[in-house]
């Protein structure tokens, strides 16, 4: 049986704890309050300890604390020379990002859940067979109301996401250009950041619509497909070529995808890895500073902070 130490076990926690628990792991906790460390045990873990310091030797360590403790945790983690499966983003700072792939960058992976989704996979397909012709581009829309998250700003949160989806359907990240932030009373509320390379791209993340949107468009010259939202089964294609005066529009294609789990994806790929019996995970820690280095580009961009 593959041990894992899971450091952290908040809202997101569980459910890592939970689906590593479905995998047949045993899992050792390590959450600093007693009441945390009950309910870890309440919800599956094997043990629970108080500090990742109090971990026992595991096969592999995943790492779902704040944000901004990401680089902390990682690095003091990374010491034991055991696989690392770390929240994205990697971290929230160039700086210890840089430093992760300095000391450990073959240990640690980055869990972005989107480079798992069966529809994001499908919109990688149709891109790299080219079945709507070359790829112009992606538009990313990712809103909502309010972020559960205090330790840093929601850019920090969403923005990550559609990076990693650019990476999985394009197999590279555009460079940013431009970037524009809204602020209210409470702090920030929206980016829009415009992206350029062979195929551009542009994502929009806020935290003041009242509809929950996550819509990945992937413009090619001769059509378009659509992710209209995360729990979807299908991509939505629209093939726009021989375009007649007159004549009326085509019907939107329905493609279906097998409906599964991207946590429990990812986490299934980590444990294959760890066991020696399947593939590293997607998003290596290389991969990881590239997405934190490209958010902290657009920041910069956006005038929110300054980026060497």
């Amino acid at each position: 049986m593959i041990r894992i130490g899971l450091a952290g076990c908040g809202r997101w926690g569980r459910l890592i704890l939970r689906d590593l628990r479905t995998l047949n792991c045993e899992v050792v906790v390590a959450v600093p309050s007693e009441e945390g460390q009950r309910a870890a045990l309440a919800a599956g873990a094997d043990r629970a300890v108080g500090h990742i310091r109090e971990l026992p030797e595991c096969d592999a360590y995943v790492v779902a604390v704040p944000t901004v403790l990401h680089g902390e945790v990682v690095l003091e983690l990374a010491t034991r020379g055991r696989p690392i499966f770390c929240e994205k983003p990697l971290t929230a700072d160039v700086t210890s990002a840089r430093r992760i792939v300095e000391v450990a960058g073959d240990l640690v992976f980055v869990m972005d859940k989107w480079r798992y989704h069966p529809g994001v996979h499908l919109l990688r397909d149709i891109a790299r067979n080219q079945e709507l012709g070359p790829v112009q581009g992606i538009h990313a829309t990712r809103v909502q109301w309010g972020c559960p998250h205090a330790d840093v700003d929601p850019v920090w949160i969403l923005m990550p996401h559609d990076l990693s989806i650019a990476l999985e359907i394009l197999g590279d990240l555009p460079v940013p250009t431009l970037a524009h932030a809204e602020s209210d009373a409470q702090g920030l509320t929206t980016l829009s950041a415009w992206l350029d390379g062979p195929a551009w791209m542009h994502c929009e993340v806020g935290v003041r619509s009242p509809q929950h949107r996550r819509v990945i468009e992937l413009r090619c010259r001769d059509g378009v497909a659509v992710l209209g939202d995360a729990y979807d089964e299908y991509v939505a294609v629209l093939r726009t070529g021989g375009r007649t005066a007159g004549q009326p529009a085509p019907e939107w294609e329905r493609r279906p995808f097998a409906a599964t789990m991207p946590l429990l994806d990812e986490l299934a790929c980590f444990v294959a890895y760890v066991a020696g019996t399947g593939p590293a995970p997607k998003s290596s820690a290389h991969e990881g500073l590239r997405i934190v280095e490209t958010v902290a580009r657009i920041r910069a961009l956006a005038g929110l902070e300054e980026f060497d």
